[in-house]
């Protein structure tokens, strides 16, 4: 395979990786919608909440096979934005941090697709790998460790706004011009949803470092059910489940309109 061929095989492999991510958030945000609505079905989950009940789908192994595949080219991507930087974010105090994010996100990918592979082989996907840090979590050292990620996960969160305020997203996609009267009112209302959500979960961090549950380490499912136990956690939680599933179709419209340069050979550029 010569290195035309491997650059458009990893674009595809990228695409198939921001499809991936726009399915289970449509999932999420679907379930986390009936929830909040009260209806069959309904619940507040996470990330592997909803790979297990695309399990339950029918030809849901086949569907999953497509998801870990999906889940290792987005994870590539990923290393290649951090170490390549295509998008130009450079070696800046600011850049690096971004970068350092993309890195973060490779990794936590790879663990969700090591996971949803061994549920798929049938071996359990289990909570291994959160109980097998939960006793250092417990530790002092853990507690730090964790008000820090905290910190980091609010800031993720306030990225997340601002990008979505200001629809920065827009300078790395390609949407045509007939759809980009609705695709950019939802994209923006994703990106500030799961920043609300990023916000809920590196606040319960900091809280739980606080007083020193680091073994209860908090996610989507927990912050989503944090909003339904508020006094107006119906609409709360409607809302933002709402802008969940619209984070969902703007990871659809990343994978058919984002601009992805895969030329790891060659020199990064915006």
């Amino acid at each position: 395979m010569n290195k035309v061929e491997l650059d458009q095989q990893l674009k595809r492999w990228a695409r198939m990786g921001y499809s991936a991510r726009g399915v289970i958030y449509l999932v999420i945000g679907g379930l986390a919608l009936l929830a909040a609505f009260g209806e069959r079905g309904g619940k507040t989950t996470d990330s592997k909440g909803a790979i297990l009940k695309i399990l339950e789908q029918p030809f849901g192994s086949v569907m999953i096979f497509l998801l870990v595949v999906g889940l290792l080219g987005y994870s590539t991507w990923r290393l290649i934005q951090c170490f390549k930087d295509p998008d130009g974010h450079g070696s800046s105090g600011k850049g690096l941090a971004v970068r350092f994010g993309l890195f973060l996100s490779a990794v936590t990918h790879i663990l969700l697709a090591f996971w949803a592979g061994k549920l798929l082989m049938g071996t359990g996907g289990g909570g291994s790998l959160q109980d097998g840090g939960s006793s250092f979590m417990t530790t002092n050292l853990g507690q730090i460790a964790l008000g820090i990620a905290g910190f980091g996960v609010i800031a993720t969160g306030f990225a997340h706004i601002y990008k979505g305020a200001t629809a920065r997203f827009e300078r790395y996609m390609s949407i045509p011009a007939d759809k980009r009267n609705w695709a950019r009112p939802v994209c923006q209302f994703g990106l500030i949803a799961r920043g609300v959500v990023w916000l809920i979960i590196g606040w319960l961090l900091i809280k739980a470092a606080w007083l020193a549950k680091g073994g209860e380490i908090d996610g989507t499912s927990e912050a989503l059910q944090a909003l339904r136990d508020h006094s107006y956690g119906p609409w709360l939680l409607g809302i933002v489940a709402a802008g969940l599933f619209a984070f969902g179709v703007y990871s659809l419209l990343e994978a058919a309109y984002r601009r992805i340069d895969t030329s790891i050979t060659g020199p990064g550029r915006r």
